[in-house]
């Protein structure tokens, strides 16, 4: 097995989630929003819906690209052959690693994006400048075990041996229903990442915050955001990995004739 293009699939890897994540950003921020303590309404309710966008455009690019060029670097590394019955087990070890990687640039963006879209009216680097005024860089990776867990979950479908448009499809629908079963991480981690510092959900636990989401909402609190993250995730894998297929070919074809 030949090694990975890794400049291809750091390009296109950063396209593809740069693009998706600014198509979906409204999206994101209304379930935000319905996961927030406060509640949709006192959190913004559909004002300033790309209030925390600055965020997501800066680490949008840097975290796509690590997750794909880890995925890619994972897989050639493990030297399975295509045909092998160890084939799926490849794949998730390869997508759970790259989630790991991601998350060192994804977190941070989270929470100050998060911040920013339960607060329109703060601007985006003064909600970074104050994270690291009060907690210090370890504010910034507030929510990052629950983050990579939740990711881990949904991110083991990752597969590109299939055509582009199959690759999305299956992306849409395996991402949706991933989206469903794991927004209770997400509401967790939602909860961590908003918690006033100094309180026991700003700890990071991510059952502690389960169990306080329980206690005080019950199921329904559980899946907040639930609809909204099941049409960004599912909208989200057809576009991400159709984009990141089709761009990983063209930039393929154009170094193979520049070569």
């Amino acid at each position: 097995m030949n090694q990975p293009g890794f400049m291809v699939s750091l390009v296109a890897g950063g396209v593809a989630g740069a693009s998706v994540d600014l198509i979906l950003f409204p999206l994101d921020t209304i379930k935000t929003r319905l996961q927030s303590p406060q509640g949709f309404k006192k959190a913004g309710g559909f004002r300033g819906i790309y209030a925390g966008v600055p965020s997501t455009a800066i680490g949008s690019f840097p975290n796509a690209a690590a997750f794909f060029l880890t995925y890619e670097y994972v897989k050639w590394f493990l030297h399975i052959d295509t045909s092998s019955y160890w084939m799926p087990m490849k794949h998730m070890l390869a997508a759970s690693a790259g989630e790991v990687v991601a998350c060192l640039i994804r977190v941070p963006s989270e929470v100050v994006k998060q911040r920013a879209q339960v607060s329109a009216s703060a601007r985006t680097f003064h909600i970074f400048s104050n994270i690291l005024y009060e907690e210090g860089i370890q504010g910034l990776y507030r929510g990052y075990k629950s983050t990579v867990l939740r990711e881990a979950l949904w991110s083991w479908r990752q597969d590109h041996v299939v055509d582009s448009w199959q690759s999305a499809v299956c992306g849409a629908f395996a991402g949706g229903f991933a989206a469903v079963i794991t927004t209770p991480l997400d509401v967790a981690k939602t909860r961590i990442m908003l918690a006033k510092a100094g309180s026991s959900t700003a700890g990071g636990n991510v059952i502690s915050a389960l169990q306080g989401v329980w206690r005080s909402q019950g199921l329904t609190g559980l899946f907040a955001g639930v609809i909204p993250r099941m049409a960004a995730i599912s909208l989200g894998g057809f576009i991400f990995l159709g984009a990141y297929d089709q761009a990983r070919s063209v930039l393929s074809r154009v170094g193979r004739r520049s070569g």
